[in-house]
């Protein structure tokens, strides 16, 4: 599974990166930002985007996964909520919002990677 990874903080971007890659898949990129989420989306056509849904900047997570949903380039892209959102109702609006899945911080190591290959199979 080729992945690329959208998330804001270092710490969470190293550590699934370090998951997957020991599970076996390549992640193509890392980013902080929506904007360059989209750029590296439309290059590098990743099978799955784990997506920081609470992103600074000027294009959160939500508004990246619309965009890349609107792109006939993009749209077939598995993309995976990846948040610290834990209120009711928040499964749902990642969901409605084009998300594929949903997976809560802090990150679980023992499930983390066959969470995201459930949603690619």
């Amino acid at each position: 599974m080729r992945v690329l990874i959208v998330e804001d903080t270092p710490q969470n971007r190293y550590m699934a990166r370090f998951l997957l890659e020991q599970a076996g898949h390549t992640v193509v990129g890392c980013c902080d930002n929506g904007e360059e989420a989209l750029r590296m989306a439309g290059e590098l056509r990743p099978d799955l985007i784990v997506m920081d849904m609470m992103l600074s900047g000027g294009i959160d997570g939500f508004a990246a996964t619309c965009k890349l949903r609107a792109d006939p380039a993009t749209r077939a892209i598995k993309i995976v909520a990846f948040t610290a959102l834990a209120m009711k109702g928040d499964r749902e609006r990642v969901i409605a919002a084009g998300c594929d899945g949903y997976i809560s911080k802090p990150i679980d190591p023992a499930a983390f990677v066959r969470q995201l290959e459930e949603v690619v199979a």
